[in-house]
């Protein structure tokens, strides 16, 4: 048996599953926000080139966070990783397409001189930001309404949704949310890495984006605690038991989403650092602090993905067919051994990747020029 108690290592991993998604969502989530402005704040050639120089270097690492929480989501909770690739399979098809387009769309686009050419690569670049943006927070928002699947006596899953019902008015409340606040990041980060007309643009974009993330990030607050009901486990949980989720009763309660802010005082740093950070990135991108205004708006991107988990827990996967088929971080684990394997790999490898992202930033370091862009001298696309 591994030294760690077993409800210690589900816990541990619905901390590391956390710290995956804050990662991707602070790193990749400003490519996808560089991508939604560029119709904003790119006009010229020159411009949507020296847009796309800025993310070029480290996208690619950046979706590193993407394939890490998929693979912690198969490996630590094959419950949720089936589920959940099943009920939103077109979903997640949408979002690889867009992925997909990004890389596409930053080598094409420069083969040819055309101008329709250049321009059809110009919108799927920007869809590549905003498909994604949309359908994360769209997800987010259907996982507070519950999933419509259930499990049968022999835990066969049966998923009885579809692609238009995740699109709902609240799931597209929080597709807002997810959008405004990676536009944000993005405008933060293009103000840092560009100059000139683009750097002014995404300067008052991502400030507006900002006050925008306020706004609906409150409205979603108002929501949960009177027009959503939330979920809530009847009866003791047996945090070390075994991983099946019809071993319990859940029901149905107003307010019940805020209920863990109610028990625990001190999670409200979470939904508090959210705050903080977009009203801080706000105010330093109107009087140009541009590296405060980023880590500030990494800062609130965290604090709203925090809020998003700290909320659902102990819940990783809410079934609004059957409630008590839900998935909590307490019965839909991998065996104790599997998870202490895993967070041994973890320990060891997670450091290696943050340091990595560190040194690469750190190279890649200062503005991209127009002026660079036109000599050729960082002009990747």
């Amino acid at each position: 048996m591994p030294p760690i108690d077993y409800a210690s290592l589900r816990f541990l991993w619905w901390a590391f599953l956390g710290l995956l998604l804050i990662g991707f969502a602070v790193t990749d989530g400003f490519d996808l926000g560089t991508a939604v402005l560029q119709p904003l704040v790119a006009r010229t050639d020159i411009e949507k080139r020296m847009l796309r120089n800025t993310i070029g270097p480290v996208w690619e690492g950046n979706q590193v966070w993407l394939i890490l929480g998929g693979g912690a989501a198969f490996a630590a909770w094959p419950p949720l990783y089936a589920v959940s690739f099943s009920g939103f399979y077109l979903a997640m098809f949408l979002v690889l397409a867009a992925l997909i387009l990004r890389p596409v769309s930053l080598t094409f686009r420069s083969k040819l001189q055309g101008a329709l050419w250049r321009r059809t690569w110009d919108w799927a670049f920007f869809a590549s930001g905003l498909v994604p943006a949309l359908v994360f927070g769209v997800a987010f928002g259907n996982l507070f309404l519950g999933v419509p699947f259930r499990f049968d006596d022999t835990l066969r899953v049966a998923y009885e949704g579809g692609l238009l019902g995740l699109l709902n008015p609240w799931a597209l409340l929080c597709g807002a949310v997810s959008l405004a606040m990676l536009t944000m990041h993005g405008g933060a980060w293009l103000a840092l890495k560009s100059d000139g007309a683009v750097a002014q643009r995404a300067r008052f974009a991502g400030a507006w984006a900002a006050i925008a993330l306020i706004v609906l990030f409150s409205v979603a607050g108002i929501g949960l605690a009177y027009a959503i009901p939330g979920y809530v486990v009847q009866g003791t949980i047996d945090t070390s038991g075994p991983s099946n989720p019809l071993n319990k009763e859940v029901a149905r309660e107003a307010g019940a989403w805020l209920a863990n802010y109610g028990s625990h005082p001190g999670l409200i740093g979470a939904p508090a650092l959210a705050y903080a950070g977009a009203i801080a990135a706000a105010a330093l991108l109107r009087i140009g602090r541009h590296l405060a205004a980023f880590v500030a708006s990494g800062l609130g991107v965290a604090g709203v993905i925090a809020t998003a988990g700290i909320s659902l827990f102990p819940f990783l996967l809410p079934s609004s067919l059957d409630p008590r088929s839900s998935l909590l971080v307490w019965d839909a684990s991998s065996s104790p051994m599997t998870l202490f394997i895993m967070l041994v790999a973890t320990l060891i490898f997670l450091p290696i990747v943050i340091a990595y992202t560190g040194w690469v930033f750190r190279v890649m370091r200062g503005r991209v020029t127009q002026a660079a862009i036109e000599q050729g001298s960082h002009d990747l696309y």
